[in-house]
């Protein structure tokens, strides 16, 4: 690993974490009485208001392909990753969408491979994904074993799935032209943006009576400030200096982290299946994170990744 990248790691590894944690900020607002669609538009909402002070005051991007590009930035991290999620649960097991949801780590090295972005994966990198990936199926299922298919809701989750893959290779388009800070802002636009239309189907029902409990405003300024702004900032700068298939093998932390915030918060019970599933997880990142920086450059990559960057323009 070099020296300059460190930082870079620590910054994936937390953010990939903190976003564990928000798993318990949701189920407290739910159980507060706030739908799904409320709280991802109350916390992007919030997220962009935050950030303007911060970001480039420039309206719009160069030009309107990258601009239709933040767009779609907006509904593959933003309103359509969430609604396609959150819509998952209500036809299939918590577990499979969990499970799923998991797999985009190894869904975004398959499509990075795809697309030739000039990272490169060997074998050794895929059956790391594995390991840390069956670690999350244990932690998943915590001693119960739930697992039923479920075709719409399982459809659902990998569309969940595939929309983060995309995110993250449109993240890689953009990097070298724009801020993190400027792409940031507008995801959190578009994704409010692209997510009202659904309010016309289902109506916004949250008041200031119930927005303001502190259960509910503490919680939706963490996700809106911590789990939004902060997070995907540090996120897209982690894609950007450690590529989009290193960083992304630092979200198989997630369920590890949610875990133990459960157990603390909401008193939920950890099994040893789950202990040992989370140790396959973190063995399964150490390994992967050890394979990847051992594995010799290949020559003329730097000259590829000229080539992608000067064709991007």
């Amino acid at each position: 690993m070099r020296n300059e990248n460190r930082l870079y790691h620590v910054v994936a590894l937390v953010t990939a974490a903190l976003w564990g944690t928000t798993f318990v900020s949701s189920k407290i607002l739910l159980d507060e009485g706030l739908s799904p669609a409320e709280i991802m538009a109350l916390r992007f909402a919030l997220a962009y208001v935050c950030i303007l002070p911060f970001a480039p005051r420039r309206l719009f991007a160069d030009n309107l392909r990258d601009e239709a590009a933040m767009a779609v930035l907006g509904i593959t991290g933003g309103s359509m990753y969430f609604l396609l999620e959150n819509t998952a649960l209500v036809y299939t097991h918590a577990s499979n969408v969990a499970i799923i949801i998991a797999s985009t780590p190894l869904l975004t090295t398959l499509a990075v491979q795809a697309t030739g972005r000039g990272e490169r994966a060997g074998r050794g990198l895929y059956l790391c994904s594995l390991l840390s990936l069956t670690g999350v199926a244990m932690v998943v299922f915590n001693g119960q074993f739930i697992l039923k298919l479920n075709p719409k809701g399982d459809l659902l989750t990998l569309g969940a799935a595939l929309m983060w893959v995309a995110y993250s290779l449109v993240v890689l388009r953009l990097k070298d032209r724009y801020s993190s800070l400027f792409t940031t802002r507008k995801i959190f636009f578009y994704g409010v943006a692209t997510l009202l239309p659904y309010f016309a189907f289902r109506p916004f029902e949250a008041d200031w009576a119930t927005l303001l409990r502190p259960a509910v405003a503490g919680n939706l300024l963490y996700l809106g400030i911590v789990a939004s702004l902060v997070c995907y900032w540090t996120w897209n700068l982690s894609i950007e200096k450690l590529g989009a298939i290193r960083a992304t093998n630092y979200l198989y932390l997630n369920p590890v982290v949610a875990m133990i915030t459960a157990a603390a918060v909401l008193g939920e019970r950890i099994t040893a299946m789950a202990v040992a599933g989370a140790a396959l997880i973190l063995l399964g990142v150490w390994m992967a994170e050890k394979h990847k920086s051992a594995e010799p450059r290949a020559e003329g990559d730097e000259a590829a990744e000229r080539k992608y960057s000067r064709s991007d323009e």
